[in-house]
């Protein structure tokens, strides 16, 4: 037997680990149950697809639904901007100081020039 034929026969006996699937038979899918509802959004709010959810169609449809339907009643939000609010917050606090820094430097330039004309 060649080595090759006798890794492909090694790989191919590999056992693989099952997953349980991500709603249990007893689990309603409804806009109510947001303990449910919120293992399928993303940080950023987005509802997740289905090959990362690990969900049929049929579910997935019914998860979907139930996630618009508890947004509009504001059970869950829309976005999730926690996030993105506190970026923006350290990036408008980082231009405020650099803005400083720029007009204490110009003061100075306009301190010499002054300074040289008299």
């Amino acid at each position: 037997m060649d080595k090759s034929k006798r890794l492909f026969l090694i790989k191919s006996k590999r056992s693989f680990r099952r997953r349980l699937p991500p709603i249990q038979p007893g689990d309603r899918i409804d806009y109510k149950n947001i303990s449910l509802i919120s293992r399928f959004i993303s940080e950023h709010g987005k509802i997740l697809s289905r090959r990362v959810n690990r969900l049929t169609l049929k579910q997935q449809r019914l998860i979907t639904i139930a996630i618009k339907q508890a947004r509009i009643l504001s059970s869950l939000p829309f976005l999730n901007n926690d996030k993105l609010f506190e970026k923006r917050e350290s990036a408008i606090r980082t231009r405020g100081r650099l803005k400083k820094k720029k007009k204490e430097d110009y003061s100075s330039i306009e301190f010499k020039f002054q300074s040289k004309r008299k």
